[in-house]
């Protein structure tokens, strides 16, 4: 079994795969600890998907979300208990690869796998190996999938972020709190994570904004006080996202969390969806092996029964926050609302359906919202 990508959608599928008595091989690129980037907040659905407990890297416990519309009014929401764990990337990646290992995954480090044309079979470090199941973990630029024709379909979002010090930015005031700029940023949201030694500051948008992803990135810094010169360890990154017809599994090979586009299209949050994937993908690759399958195919199927509610739902916020802005912040802001939200983000709910009827009115008329943009813009 052969993995490529050591990030948390490889090392939990490799993972996954080595508790029920496969050989696996992952071979990733990079030399970990390596860092990532990303906003680095585990949500408690993805806390709860994620097959070891990540408490170990977590640096800080955040039970209340403040909203603010166009950098001014705000609302602060605090959850019954913490709906996001902060960690990093840099962390929690080592820290999941090294679970793998620890389960019995054969990890190769600052390695490149040369998959054969039309086969799952590999060389690596000048060995020649024949691979059951190829699984391609490395990320929305990885060349796994290209090599079987899966992940073509990908759309995009993209994101900039930094870090900055709490010598720099009040800790205080960000402690224990996750803060959301709404509106004003095409397709995207700003934010301000804590984190143990300093706050993660990044935007994130469509695609199209790129050239100016920069400037969205000033006007979220101005809104705290603060310059993007201030920011270290600046990057910029793509957000995948999976399209309906999007291919994501063949006869024998797969890909997972990212290079599946599987990223939520209004959080660009890929955590939860990398675990849900990881965990489907096992399952899958299991039952092809037992011979209850003949082929990965299925997998694709599983991916959309258990993640296609939520997306489709996200969808109708992005288009309804982007055409509507004042409107979707009124709704977005209600209490209702945030009963909703926080039962999502503490995983109690897989998608916003599933909220208590009266939870699910503001949904409703955000949904309808997105679903009128949607038919605007096809027309």
């Amino acid at each position: 079994m052969l993995v490529v990508g050591g990030g948390p959608a490889g090392s939990t599928t490799a993972l996954r795969l080595a508790r029920a008595g496969a050989s696996v091989l992952l071979a990733d690129k990079a030399s970990f600890p390596r860092d990532k980037p990303c906003g680095g907040g585990l949500t408690m659905r993805a806390v709860r998907a994620c097959p070891v407990d990540p408490t170990p890297v977590v640096e800080e416990f955040v039970d209340q979300i403040e909203l603010r519309f166009r950098f001014r009014a705000s609302v602060v929401r605090t959850a019954r208990a913490p709906v996001v764990w902060m960690t990093q990337r840099r962390r929690l990646d080592a820290f999941l690869l090294d679970c793998a290992r620890d389960a019995g995954v054969e990890v190769r480090e600052q390695a490149r796998p040369e998959l054969e044309p039309g086969s799952t079979a590999f060389a690596l470090g000048g060995e020649r190996f024949e691979a059951q199941v190829v699984v391609g973990a490395d990320g929305a630029n990885g060349v796994t999938g290209r090599h079987f024709d899966l992940g073509n379909d990908i759309s995009h979002g993209v994101a900039y972020e930094g870090n900055i010090g709490y010598d720099r930015l009040a800790r205080d005031r960000y402690a224990r709190r996750a803060v959301v700029e709404l509106a004003g940023i095409p397709g995207g949201y700003g934010w301000v994570f804590p984190k143990a030694e300093h706050a993660n500051v990044g935007v994130g948008a469509w695609q199209v904004e790129g050239p100016r992803i920069r400037e969205h990135l000033a006007r979220v810094c101005a809104a705290h006080g603060l310059e993007v010169s201030d920011l270290e360890e600046l990057r910029g990154h793509r957000l995948p996202l999976r399209r309906p017809q999007t291919r994501i599994a063949a006869t024998r090979a797969l890909v997972v969390g990212d290079a599946a586009g599987l990223v939520d299209p209004v959080s660009g949050d890929g955590m939860y969806e990398c675990f849900v994937s990881s965990r489907l993908a096992s399952e899958a690759i299991v039952d092809l092996l037992a011979g209850r399958r003949a082929t990965l195919e299925g997998y694709a199927d599983a991916v959309t029964a258990e993640l296609g509610a939520l997306h489709r739902a996200s969808w109708k916020l992005a288009w309804a926050l982007h055409r509507w802005p004042r409107t979707s912040w009124r709704l977005a802001r209600s209490a209702l609302a945030w009963r909703a939200v926080e039962r999502l983000l503490a995983g109690e709910i897989a998608a916003p359906g599933e909220a208590d009827p009266a939870a699910q009115i503001p949904l409703r008329a955000l949904a309808y919202l997105g679903r009128q943009f949607a038919r605007a813009d096809r027309t």
